[in-house]
C-alpha cells in the first residue's frame, strides 16, 4: 500500500495486528465449539477468552521473530498465543489446517472492506444526485467521437454517472455476499478431523456463510469475481474522471476541478490550473484493474491446494481495497466541488452555427415527402458550408436560402426545428428512471 493513497479506516483492516486479531477470534470460536462437542476441555476456550478480555496488545514483532525460525506464519502465531495463555492453548487448532484460518480471515477482511467501499459509493451517489438536480436543465453540447452531436444537459451527464455507480453498488453487494464465506474443514476439506458444526459456529460468529465444499482452500473463483468487480468500479471512476478532464481543456472549459486558494498548477507556468485530481484517478483506476487479472489466475490451483495464490493476495487484497477506497473518496470530492460554467456551455453549444439541429431538419424533410437520401444530401451540403466556415455561417440561414429546402419547408417550419427546448422534453422522464 502507498500511504499517499491510503485512508485510515481501510488501512486499519489490513494491518498486521488486525489480521492477527481475526486469527485469534477464529481459533477461539473454533475451540469453543470443540469444547461443546467434547473434543477438547471447555476450559480451553475459557482460558483463551479470559486472556482476550484483557484487550492484549498483539506483539507483531515477537510473532515475526518466531516465524523467522519456524518459516510458518500460523504456527508462529499459535506459539506466541500459547506463551501468553498458558497450557490450555495447546487445544487450539484441533483438526484445523492453516488455510482454515487464512482463508476465513481474508473473507472477513474483504467483507469489511466491501462495507467501507459501499459507504464510499453511497457518498458518491449522494454528490452526483445533488449536482445532477442542480444542473438538470443546464444546456450543454453532447459529443460523439469528441465532435459536437446534439444538445444534452449537464444534469443528464451526471445522471448517467449516477446510474452507472448505482449498478456498481449492486455488483459490489453481490460480490461481498459471494466472498463472505468461512472454511473450517481441515486438511483437503473433508472434515475428517473436525466437525462441520465447528465451521457453522465460526461462520455465524463472524457473519459469514459456510463454504459448501472447500478443497482445503476456499475456491478462488469467489475472489476473482470480487476483484473483477473492484476493477469495473475503477473503470467507472475513470470514465467520469476523463469526462471532467476533457471538459477542463482550455478550448472547452465547461467545467473544472476546484482550485483552492494557494494551490499551484505548475512549477514553471504560474497561469496553469490542471486537472490533477482526475488525472490521478485515471492512474489509480489502472492499478485497481491490474489486480483483477492475477485474481483470475489464482483460480487454477493444483489439486486440493497449493500456495501460489498466497503471495498474490498479500499484494492485491490490501492494495486493491485501499486504492479503490481512496479513489472513490477523491472522486466524491471532485464532484462535490466541481466548478461548472453554464455560460461557456451555452457558448460552445452555439459555436457551430446551429449544426446541432441538423437531424430535426433531416426528419422534417422526410416527413414533407422527400426521400431520406435526398433529405440527407440537402442538409449535409448546407451543413458542410457551416462546418468549413468554423461556425461563422448559420445553418438556418443557409437552409432558408436553399430553393430545394424552402420548396419543402417554410421559414417558420425551419425555425421550429432550431428550438433548443425540444431536446429537453424527456429530461424529466430520464430523471424519473434514474432517481425514481
Amino acid at each position: 500500500m502507498v500511504p499517499r493513497y491510503s485512508r485510515p479506516a481501510m488501512t486499519a483492516i489490513w494491518e498486521a495486528e488486525a489480521r492477527y486479531r481475526i486469527w485469534f477470534v477464529i481459533e477461539a470460536h473454533a475451540t469453543e465449539k470443540l469444547g461443546e462437542l467434547g473434543v477438547v476441555p471447555e476450559s480451553a476456550a475459557k482460558a483463551l477468552w479470559d486472556w482476550w478480555k484483557t484487550d492484549p496488545k498483539i506483539d507483531v514483532a515477537a510473532i515475526d521473530a518466531i516465524e523467522a525460525v519456524t518459516k510458518h506464519d500460523v504456527i508462529a502465531f499459535l506459539d506466541w498465543v500459547a506463551q501468553q495463555v498458558g497450557p490450555e492453548a495447546r487445544f487450539m487448532h484441533q483438526g484445523m489446517t492453516s488455510s482454515d484460518v487464512l482463508d476465513t480471515t481474508l473473507a472477513v477482511q474483504l467483507a469489511r472492506s466491501a462495507d467501507l467501499l459501499l459507504e464510499d459509493i453511497d457518498a458518491l451517489l449522494a454528490a452526483l444526485k445533488r449536482r445532477a438536480e442542480e444542473h438538470k436543465y443546464t444546456p450543454t453540447i453532447g459529443r460523439s467521437h469528441g465532435i459536437h452531436a446534439e444538445p444534452v444537459t449537464f444534469g443528464l451527464k451526471l445522471a448517467q454517472a449516477y446510474a452507472e455507480f448505482a449498478r456498481c453498488r449492486k455488483r459490489l453487494v453481490a460480490a461481498r455476499e459471494e466472498i463472505a464465506t468461512c472454511a473450517i474443514s481441515g486438511a483437503v476439506g473433508t472434515f475428517a478431523n473436525i466437525s462441520p458444526e465447528v465451521e457453522e459456529h465460526v461462520a455465524e460468529a463472524l457473519g459469514l456463510q459456510p463454504e459448501p465444499v472447500s478443497t482445503q482452500v476456499i475456491p478462488r473463483d469467489r475472489h476473482a469475481m470480487f476483484f473483477a468487480t473492484l476493477g469495473v468500479i475503477a473503470s467507472s471512476i475513470e470514465r467520469l474522471a476523463i469526462e471532467v478532464r476533457h471538459l477542463q481543456r482550455t478550448e472547452v472549459l465547461e467545467a473544472e476541478e476546484y482550485f483552492s486558494p494557494g494551490q499551484k498548477g505548475s512549477s514553471a507556468m504560474p497561469h496553469k490550473r490542471n486537472p490533477v485530481l482526475t488525472e490521478n484517478l485515471t492512474g489509480l483506476a489502472r492499478m485497481v484493474r491490474s489486480f483483477a487479472l492475477p485474481a483470475m489466475e489464482n483460480v487454477a490451483l493444483w489439486h486440493e491446494r497449493d500456495i501460489s495464490h498466497s503471495s498474490v493476495e498479500r499484494f492485491i487484497g490490501p492494495d486493491a481495497c485501499i486504492t479503490l477506497d481512496f479513489a472513490l473518496a477523491r472522486l466524491t470530492g471532485v464532484v462535490d466541488k466541481l466548478l461548472v460554467y453554464p455560460e461557456r456551455m451555452q457558448k460552445n453549444l452555439d459555436r457551430m452555427g446551429g449544426l446541432v439541429h441538423s437531424q430535426r431538419v433531416l426528419l422534417a424533410l422526410t416527413q414533407a415527402g422527400l426521400t431520406r437520401d435526398d433529405s440527407y444530401r440537402l442538409v449535409q451540403r448546407n451543413a458542410m458550408k457551416v462546418w468549413e466556415s468554423d461556425g461563422a455561417l448559420s445553418l438556418l440561414d443557409l437552409l432558408k436560402a436553399d430553393p430545394e429546402v424552402s420548396a419543402a419547408l417554410s421559414d417558420q417550419e425551419l425555425e421550429e426545428k432550431f428550438d433548443l427546448a425540444y431536446h429537453y422534453r424527456q429530461v424529466d422522464t430520464i430523471f424519473q428512471r434514474v432517481f425514481g
